[in-house]
């Protein structure tokens, strides 16, 4: 040890890091190796930083078994760990911007979230995605077109893949009430690009406040609640999906939602439904997607992922 204006300065082995990461061998994938040569030394650097203790990092190995724990293929806890620590958002924004280089009408992006099902039905244009109408539940009817982002010509045959909390702020799986699948479905564009479903208008909710992602809301003095919104996952052969959520301009936290996920372009302004009894409310929201790049990089989300 040494003392630095009279405060003892802990030093730690300065060849340790390296040492660890020039254990990677020599056939590792030159992109594992570039991501992990930079996850080591960077967590290696925050320990140091924080003098982490060995209580401390056994407490954050639990947390994560926790998440593990109780992750499912409908809810995916450790997702929902690193959305409430802005991680999740943050890698979207870097996976949008890449994909928006192409042009800058794309469809703005958002988290997929813990509680995305794989396995929703496939609807028909037009039918409803509301199998139990809530007592407070404002039906509305969302539509809208999809288009190459660059040429603007319409997509047929494009995949929209929808879900969202009832009013209550539970998803289907979440509540021994609703009906398998409620509020979800997979609706595919007719010839002219065009999409539609009876959807309830969003309202906001708490993510769960159970699991390890509520615990660390509430070491940190935070709240748990997110605005309004719908999930969407759009995906047409040879143009980049899209994962993303839409919030309803009128509902609260807007400006701090609990995992950061509400950006410029994803609020939507509901409007007054006329000569339809089905719904009180309508949303009209066109989709643009960029052409998959000679990268051929997506955004697919897997299957055993989860969204909140």
């Amino acid at each position: 040890m040494a003392k630095v204006n009279g405060t003892t300065k802990v030093e730690y082995d300065p060849n340790f890091t390296n040492a660890v990461i020039n254990a990677t061998g020599p056939k590792a994938d030159d992109r594992m190796r570039e991501v992990m040569t930079a996850l080591i030394r960077h967590v290696h650097d925050f320990a140091r930083e924080v003098n982490l203790t060995t209580d401390e990092y056994m407490a954050g190995v639990s947390l994560l078994n926790w998440a593990g724990q109780m992750s499912t293929d409908r809810r995916n806890e450790g997702q929902l760990v690193t959305d409430v620590i802005g991680l999740e958002s943050l890698v979207d924004e870097i996976t949008y911007k890449q994909a928006a280089a192409s042009s800058s009408s794309v469809t703005p992006s958002a988290i997929l979230g813990p509680f995305w099902r794989h396995d929703a039905p496939t609807r028909k244009n037009g039918e409803s995605t509301v199998l139990k109408v809530p007592d407070d539940a404002k039906v509305s009817y969302m539509y809208g077109r999809l288009t190459d982002a660059v040429s603007g010509e319409p997509l047929a045959n494009a995949l929209v893949d929808v879900w969202q909390a009832s009013t209550n702020g539970l998803y289907e799986q979440q509540d021994e009430d609703q009906p398998d699948c409620n509020l979800r479905g997979k609706f595919y564009t007719d010839d002219e690009g065009n999409y539609g479903f009876y959807c309830l208008r969003p309202t906001e909710y708490p993510i769960p406040s159970d699991g390890p992602a509520g615990k660390l809301l509430d070491l940190l003095d935070r709240h748990h609640y997110r605005p309004g919104h719908i999930h969407l996952i759009i995906m047409k052969d040879g143009y980049k999906s899209i994962t993303t959520q839409i919030f309803d301009r009128e509902t609260p936290y807007l400006d701090n939602d609990s995992v950061f996920a509400v950006k410029d372009g994803l609020t939507v302004d509901f409007t007054e439904r006329k000569d339809d009894s089905k719904a009180m409310w309508e949303l009209k929201y066109d989709i643009a997607m960029a052409p998959m790049g000679s990268d051929g990089a997506g955004n697919v989300p897997m299957a055993t992922s989860g969204a909140s």
